[in-house]
């Protein structure tokens, strides 16, 4: 199993989540988050002072999946996410040693 992590524009958050169900995966979990890369921060005005916003809002959406899954649901990712400007985001892509079911006990695969 894999866990995949991607940090997403927080407006394609609904266009990732109707291509991750067409892979056919049926839960996920999303945090909103802040942060910055290259993309860094910007400067706004408010009540006419001006100051850096450092940490831009972002999305991150978690998946555990079978390995044989991870590739069609990165391209999902990807081809939902992207803008073609800069900030788009990242995808991780972790080993996961074993899942549980907390109510039913099962495990592995079937805890998916």
């Amino acid at each position: 199993m894999k866990k995949i992590e991607a940090v997403i524009k927080p407006f394609k958050l609904d266009e990732v989540k109707e291509a991750l169900q067409e892979v056919g995966l049926k839960g996920m979990t999303v945090t909103e988050v802040k942060g910055f890369g290259r993309q860094k921060g910007h400067t706004e005005l408010y009540r006419g002072a001006e100051y850096v916003v450092d940490f831009l809002p972002k999305v991150k959406i978690e998946i555990v999946v079978e390995e044989s899954v991870v590739e069609r649901a990165v391209e999902a990712i990807q081809q939902a996410a992207k803008t073609d400007r800069i900030g788009d985001g990242k995808i991780f892509i972790y080993n996961v040693e074993d899942a549980i079911r907390i109510r039913t006990g099962e495990r592995g695969g079937d805890a998916l």
